[in-house]
């Protein structure tokens, strides 16, 4: 599944879900503002392990509407948080240990503000936008996660 990126009004500046790799100074551009004082970036990265086991690569698929529900949660955020800007991008189809799996950031005119914006989120986006992920073990073993409880 690749979606073109969404921009949508001024604080919402960037949603995407894609299958390419993603791209840190993209969603830096995009939520950077002469006005912000803060910019906070989380960056989620395909780790070797989880719960003991060692992971070789993950699978992430989404349900169609993941796009519109990520637009959903981020225009939430927005509304609730004294943001200038905001930025979401996930990553879709097989990655390698290390590859970027999704990057959030929010900017506001103080730290902590951008802070608690950021966290919710990422926090947001990992409970309600439909993108599972297929963990794949070096045993040979895998697993299907699926966070929002879809």
């Amino acid at each position: 599944m690749t979606s073109a990126s969404v921009r949508t009004g001024n604080v919402v500046r960037l949603l995407d879900v894609r299958d390419v790799a993603l791209d840190v100074d993209e969603v830096l551009a995009a939520v950077s503002d002469r006005t912000a004082g803060g910019i906070d970036l989380f960056v989620g990265a395909v780790r070797d392990h989880d719960h003991g086991s060692a992971v070789t690569r993950l699978e992430y698929s989404a349900h169609p509407t993941a796009l519109e529900r990520l637009r959903e949660v981020a225009d939430e955020v927005a509304a609730e948080f004294d943001v200038i800007a905001l930025a979401a991008v996930h990553r879709l189809g097989v990655l390698e240990v290390g590859d970027l799996a999704v990057l959030t950031a929010a900017s506001a005119a103080h730290r902590n503000e951008a802070f608690a914006a950021s966290r919710a989120l990422i926090d947001r986006l990992k409970l309600r936008v439909p993108i599972w992920k297929h963990q794949v073990f070096a045993d040979g073993s895998d697993e299907w996660v699926d966070p929002t409880g879809c």
